[in-house]
């Protein structure tokens, strides 16, 4: 029994020893992993020109709700949604009877402030001409009546001023067209009390010019300052499949908005044949002509992240992240901002896998 439970301890120990030397001889014969290798390229100032394509939407060239300035029951309402109108045309008719009323009163007081007036200025001017003869009119007398005449004249005036503004608040009974255009919506019919003041209330009339109209596109911050008043445009409108227009940029904000970051242009769309609509959305195509300032390189070299874009630039074989802003972009490349110099060593083929500081080969 001793003999075998030497000889059986013999084996095991054996055995062990063979593993192990088996695990140091595989490690020492295993080839260590093969270092990644990246793609570099050197930076240069260039820039992609080409174009962009944007929505847009039509917009009328001139737009008015009407509300009553005054109250007053409708009295007539000539015309109705679809009406074709022109500028000056009548539009609504309101009547208030207290408006006439306040009118006819102010006439009369500036009729009776206009008597007292000439009197007073007749009166001044015979005692002006009696004054002549030394001793026949005391220049208190003569004073007081060129004081009264004054009084007169002012208060003919402030009378004659309220007249008007009475006349003018009767104008506002009667509303106009301001410009050649279209009513497109229709709120109102006679009877109906209408009044200033009213909350949530619908206008009385709109009004849009649409023989003319607007094509009002948002450009972002980074080709705001690529395109031009005067630059020709083409668009394609989603209602009108299969035709191509094209116009120039006939103004621009010249600011950005704060809550999107862009810049809104506009191109004027003649429309004698009401070929297009408000409302109507169009896909605009703008030319770019790139940035001087930025440097191109391939959409691989870019490293999106949920916080950041970066590129990877090497220095000394150490990689370095470089916090960059996007510009124009090709099929394949794309222009960069940042801390970047003319000459700089950048990843072609960057990942996030590559970390700053990294030793890169």
């Amino acid at each position: 029994m001793k003999i075998s439970f030497q000889i059986l301890a013999s084996l095991v120990i054996t055995i062990i020893f063979t593993s192990c030397g088996d695990k140091e001889d595989t490690k020492k014969t295993a080839a260590p992993p093969a270092a990644i290798k990246y793609n570099t390229m050197l930076l240069s100032p260039r820039q992609i020109s080409g174009n962009v394509q944007l929505p847009g939407v039509m917009q009328p060239f001139q737009f008015v709700q009407l509300f009553p300035k005054v109250s007053g029951f409708i009295k007539n309402v000539p015309v109705d949604r679809g009406s074709v109108v022109r500028q000056g045309q009548l539009l609504i008719t309101l009547e208030a009877p207290e408006i006439e009323q306040a009118v006819a009163e102010a006439k009369l007081k500036y009729t009776q402030a206009e008597a007292t007036y000439i009197t007073s200025k007749d009166r001044y001017r015979r005692l002006l001409e009696t004054s002549q003869t030394p001793g026949t009119i005391s220049p208190y007398d003569l004073e007081a009546a060129e004081t009264q005449k004054q009084g007169d004249s002012a208060t003919a005036q402030g009378a004659y001023a309220s007249y008007k503004a009475e006349e003018t608040m009767r104008s506002y009974l009667t509303i106009t067209a301001p410009f050649d255009g279209v009513i497109t919506e229709r709120n109102v019919h006679p009877g109906a009390l209408a009044g200033p003041g009213t909350q949530n209330a619908k206008p009385m009339l709109v009004l849009q010019q649409l023989s003319k109209l607007r094509l009002v596109v948002d450009i972002p911050e980074q080709y705001a300052e690529q395109v031009k008043d005067g630059d020709l445009v083409h668009y394609k409108v989603n209602a009108l499949p299969g035709e191509d227009f094209a116009g120039k940029v006939s103004r621009s904000s010249h600011s950005l908005s704060s809550n999107y970051r862009s810049e809104t242009i506009e191109i004027d769309v003649l429309n004698p044949e009401d070929t297009f609509k408000p409302g109507m959305y169009a896909e605009v195509v703008l030319p770019t002509s790139g940035n001087a300032n930025a440097y191109v390189v391939p959409k691989s070299a870019v490293v999106t992240t949920t916080e950041k874009k970066y590129i990877i630039a090497v220095n000394n074989n150490i990689a370095k992240w470089v916090d960059i802003s996007e510009g124009n972009q090709s099929a394949d490349s794309i222009e960069i901002f940042g801390n970047l110099h003319t000459g700089d060593e950048v990843i072609v083929n960057a990942s996030y896998q590559v970390k700053d500081g990294q030793l890169v080969k």
